[in-house]
């Protein structure tokens, strides 16, 4: 048997293409790919061979041919090999597999290469611990859990090239050392060997690229772009990753709207899921009234109702005190919540004093009368009449939260999706999408003690309130808007300024000031003075649409070399340290740790 020979290297068929069809016809194949397993029965070794395209059974015997058969028998798990037979029907079939009502009987075989060391079984779901599995990643990608989700990536890139490119958009690609703007998340610095002690940045989105784009002329653009930040990270998020990215000129926001509607209707059939049949859409202040967030999942109940008439006058000063402070009293009602235990209550309290409430008031619903954490001090009528107030019925419980009336929404919103997610009341075969719009231009920093961009500086308020920039920017509303999936924002975007006057105004609000403007985005003005129409567009999250998708827990499910939560790449042991020559050459000197701390 050749170790490393031309035999049996080019296939007829992919082991998951093969069908009753083959068999019928007793279809002569070669097959190539892995001993995905292997059972000896004495007369008889059987092989599943697995490829990018599946699984298919592959039978030796010795009666067929006896050195194929003596080959066989030195095959183990992730031997790669080349194998030529038969198609037969099965005489015991299995309905798990595709492939499973029919059998190769192999007649020839090749080994191509040897497995000396496979650090897990790869099986469509293990047990490995996700360290071992990113540090061998390229073993953990032959799942077929992983090989699935990579090739459903693909499908959904390829849909929404299709509309876009359908639709005139043209695809541009923009640069990747570009220049620090440290408005928004920390920046990857690039040190440069021509320029000493300057730094390029790797972009945290082309945001000002495609602007620049619009101002050139060519009016519809996109990019499959990847983008970086360094910041902390979760389950949806890695130090790189990719968005779709979209700019068009002369548009309002539903232009915008009409295109990313097509792009996810193309994106969810490619997945196999039925798309919505239309996507509301919901101004900022509901969502935050009515779920606690501006990413609402909208599967569910639970919503945050108003206590405040029901609580006011109470005599309790949890709740007195934050009416008169100017806040709110609110609560959710929690279906079946009566039956709760004091454990399960003990740590609703606990996850809202996390979230940031002082504390949590707690009211059961019961035939008997209402039981509460504060029935000594409410009384039972009020008790229940807070309860109603909420939504709480028979057998529901009641929870109360109050404070300033961002933290109480904050809290309740952060409450609902916990206890949901804990007593499963969210359906997992439902998919809402929701455009969220309208929202403030500003927010205001207590840190800074100073107005920021609550998306970016170059989003265009409402162009009625322009006056309001100078007197009172909270009160300003953007023309931006968020697309949100089952309560995760998978894309936002914005009409831009295209005036060079309006970004200054903006820039006045956030204060920042004529130079710094000049310094850091002189490029973008000048670009606005040289005749920029009006455009907008969006970014989405390309890797969190992929995930959702695709079922999967994380983003790093359906990236082929993600980052762990620290941001390394455990398989090449990314960051890495660089000799003293590399540094020279970038006119860099490392600090000893000793030296940063004193620094």
């Amino acid at each position: 048997m050749p170790e490393n020979g031309p035999e049996l290297l080019h296939r007829t068929h992919g082991c998951g293409e093969l069908s009753e069809d083959h068999a019928q016809s007793g279809e002569e194949v070669v097959l190539t790919g892995w001993v995905h397993k292997r059972r000896d029965l004495g007369q008889l070794i059987f092989i599943e061979l697995r490829d990018a395209t599946g699984l298919v059974q592959l039978v030796f015997d010795p009666s067929i041919n006896g050195a194929a058969h003596g080959a066989a028998e030195a095959l183990r798990n992730e031997f790669v090999v080349g194998v030529h037979g038969k198609v037969v029907r099965r005489e015991s079939p299995n309905p798990k597999h595709p492939t499973g009502t029919i059998e190769v009987m192999a007649d020839a075989l090749t080994l191509h290469n040897r497995a000396e060391s496979v650090p897990f079984p790869v099986t469509e779901e293990t047990e490995t611990n996700e360290e071992a599995r990113l540090k061998h990643r390229y073993v953990d990608l032959r799942r077929p859990v992983l090989q699935r989700n990579l090739r459903r990536r693909h499908a959904l890139a390829v849909s929404a090239r299709r509309v876009l490119e359908g639709q005139g958009f043209v695809e541009l690609e923009t640069p990747m050392l570009t220049r620090s703007t440290p408005e928004g998340a920390r920046d990857y610095l690039v040190p440069s060997r021509v320029h000493g002690g300057r730094f390029f940045a790797l972009p945290q989105s082309p945001q000002l690229f495609k602007q620049l784009l619009m101002v050139a002329g060519f009016e519809r653009y996109y990019q499959i772009a990847r983008c970086f930040r360094d910041e902390d990270l979760r389950a949806d998020r890695q130090p790189e990753f990719t968005q779709i990215d979209i700019e068009m000129s002369f548009v309002t926001p539903e232009d915008v709207y009409a295109v990313v509607e097509r792009i996810l209707g193309e994106m969810f059939l490619a997945a196999g899921i039925d798309p919505p049949s239309e996507i509301p859409r919901m101004p900022y202040a509901e969502a935050v009234r009515r779920y606690g967030i501006d990413r609402p999942d909208t599967r569910f109940g639970m919503e945050l109702q108003d206590a405040g008439p029901s609580a006011e006058g109470s005599g309790f000063k949890v709740f007195d005190g934050a009416v008169e402070a100017g806040g709110s009293v609110r609560g959710i009602a929690v279906p079946g919540g009566a039956a709760a235990s004091r454990k399960d209550l003990d740590r609703w309290t606990e996850w809202a004093k996390k979230a940031g409430a002082k504390g949590l008031v707690w009211i059961k619903v019961q035939d008997d009368g209402p039981a509460s954490s504060a029935l000594k001090i409410l009384g039972a009528e009020r008790c229940s009449a807070i309860a109603a107030a909420v939504g709480a019925g028979a057998g529901d419980a009641a929870l109360i939260v109050a404070d300033a009336t961002d933290v109480t929404n904050s809290v309740l919103g952060d409450l609902r999706l916990r206890i949901a997610k804990e007593r499963d009341l969210i359906p997992s075969d439902v998919w809402n999408v929701l455009w969220v719009e309208d929202f403030p231009l500003v927010d205001w920093d207590e840190s800074e003690q100073r107005w920021v961009a609550m998306h970016h500086p170059f989003t265009a308020p409402r162009w009625d309130q322009l006056d309001l920039l100078a007197e009172d920017p909270g009160r300003v509303r953007a023309q931006a808007y968020d697309i949100v999936l089952n309560g995760t924002e998978i894309g936002g975007g914005s009409i831009r300024i295209h005036r060079s006057d309006v970004q200054e105004k903006v820039f006045r609000a956030l204060r920042i000031g004529p130079e710094e403007a000049q310094a850091k985005f002189g490029f973008l003005l000048r670009g606005l003075e040289s005749g920029a129409p009006p455009h907008g567009g969006i970014a989405l999250g390309f890797d969190r649409i992929c995930a959702m998708l695709s079922g999967a827990d994380s983003i790093r499910d359906v990236i082929a070399f993600p980052k762990t939560t620290s941001a390394s790449c455990l398989m090449t042991e990314a960051p890495a340290d660089v000799d003293e020559r590399q540094l020279k050459e970038l006119h860099l000197q490392l600090l000893s740790q000793q030296n940063i701390e004193n620094k």
